[in-house]
């Protein structure tokens, strides 16, 4: 009789994971997401009225859950955070923001907002989870939510098509500094996604159809698109991804 192979466990029970951008949309999803797979989640934003309401709903939902209040920009404060609260087993980097404008009318302040967040705070909140996981002895998972636009293009998208590139850049970097310590560094980069932040953009029909035509499965995102993809970069079922950006974008970047 042959012996076959265990499929490794998708099941994060015993792991601690840190969400940041958890106050609302995409962030909130995967705290349920992780939370669901066994996780205990530390939820992260700067709006405390919704992390309470996250949390209560994780704890009565039967999860181990609590909240930090925490501006990812502020990389003094968040790094203090970390270490204070660490080591996290998991990250899960929904932090971001985007100003949208041609890019001959871009802005300075807007470059440096964006930038500050998306690139600045998720480099040093990488960091920081990373050297809690280290100092401890540990392995670790760690996630940033980028974008199908650091793989591609677009029109009025240069400053954050530019922020979700140099994210891509520092976790290939990281994935090989990291790497002996078993730390993992992955991306995943979605499509456009269905939020309340999104809701201008899928109101315009312009722009509907642009983004509908582009998404080969001719639809648009669903925050539970990205739930299983987070909870498999978690887990022991990606044990040997690293250095990855894993598209989640209907097939836009295909062709």
């Amino acid at each position: 009789m042959i012996s076959l192979p265990t499929t490794p466990t998708f099941n994060l029970t015993g792991k601690r994971a840190l969400i940041t951008g958890a106050s609302s949309g995409i962030g909130l999803a995967l705290a349920a997401a992780l939370a669901q797979a066994g996780a205990a989640v530390t939820v992260a934003a700067r709006r405390e009225p919704e992390l309470q309401a996250l949390v209560e709903a994780l704890v009565a939902g039967g999860h181990k859950a609590d909240y930090l209040l925490m501006d990812v920009a502020n990389v003094e404060q968040t790094e203090q955070q970390v270490e204070q609260h660490g080591p996290f087993d998991i990250l899960a980097n929904s932090a971001g923001l985007a100003i949208h404008s041609a890019a001959t009318e871009t802005l300075v302040e807007d470059f440096d907002a964006v930038m500050n967040l998306n690139v600045r705070g998720a480099y040093f909140l990488t960091r920081a989870v990373s050297r809690g996981l280290i100092a401890a002895g540990r392995p670790g998972s760690l996630i940033n939510i980028s974008s199908q636009m650091a793989h591609v293009g677009g029109i009025e998208r240069a400053v954050y098509c530019a922020s979700k590139h140099a994210v891509e850049g520092f976790t290939k970097a990281m994935a090989i500094e990291f790497g002996p310590h078993q730390i993992r560094v992955n991306t995943v980069c979605p499509t456009f996604i269905r939020t309340a932040l999104t809701a201008p953009t899928f109101s315009d029909p312009h722009k509907r159809a642009w983004i509908e035509d582009k998404i080969k499965l001719g639809r648009v995102g669903e925050v539970e698109d990205l739930m299983g993809a987070v909870v498999y970069l978690a887990s022991d079922a990606s044990a040997l991804v690293t250095g990855t950006g894993h598209l989640v974008d209907g097939g836009w970047t295909a062709d």
